[in-house]
């Protein structure tokens, strides 16, 4: 028996806003999938090249009363990326905070707009510590 994955779920309150913050990471989306009797949409997006590792956003278009206030339960989503504070300084620059600030070069840590946790991880060697991420202080939960 082989075993494939497929992709991880996440609901989302604002379909525009979530997909907005994905890629502002850099996923793009792969396919989207809209079921007018289900009155729900499905929205894949992945790391460009590596559209087998999607992210599915699920959409209900009555609303989901559902969502947990804090999806810390869930775990969190990880990403690595070619320089950690490019990466947070272009996400702080449209509005997302950064929980937890890339003090050791390596490691931070955001939310979506639906509260889900994600890493982002310094591909390859942490970088120096730089400022101001390194004396920042973390924000939230994480």
């Amino acid at each position: 028996m082989g075993l494939t994955y497929l992709h991880t779920m996440v609901r989302v309150k604002d379909l525009e806003k979530s997909i907005a913050f994905y890629q502002l990471l850099g996923l793009k989306e792969t396919r989207r999938y809209e079921s007018e009797a289900g009155r729900f949409t499905l929205v894949f997006l992945a790391p460009p090249g590596q559209e087998d590792a999607p992210i599915e956003l699920t959409y209900n278009w009555d609303g989901d009363d559902q969502l947990p206030s804090d999806s810390r339960h869930f775990g969190h989503l990880a990403y690595g990326v070619d320089n950690i504070y490019e990466t947070c300084q272009h996400l702080q620059d449209n509005g997302v905070v950064i929980n937890r600030p890339p003090r050791d070069g390596r490691m931070a840590f955001v939310r979506s707009p639906d509260n889900i946790s994600v890493e982002l991880l310094q591909n390859g060697e942490a970088l120096d510590p730089a400022e101001p991420w390194a004396s920042m202080e973390s924000t939230g939960h994480w």
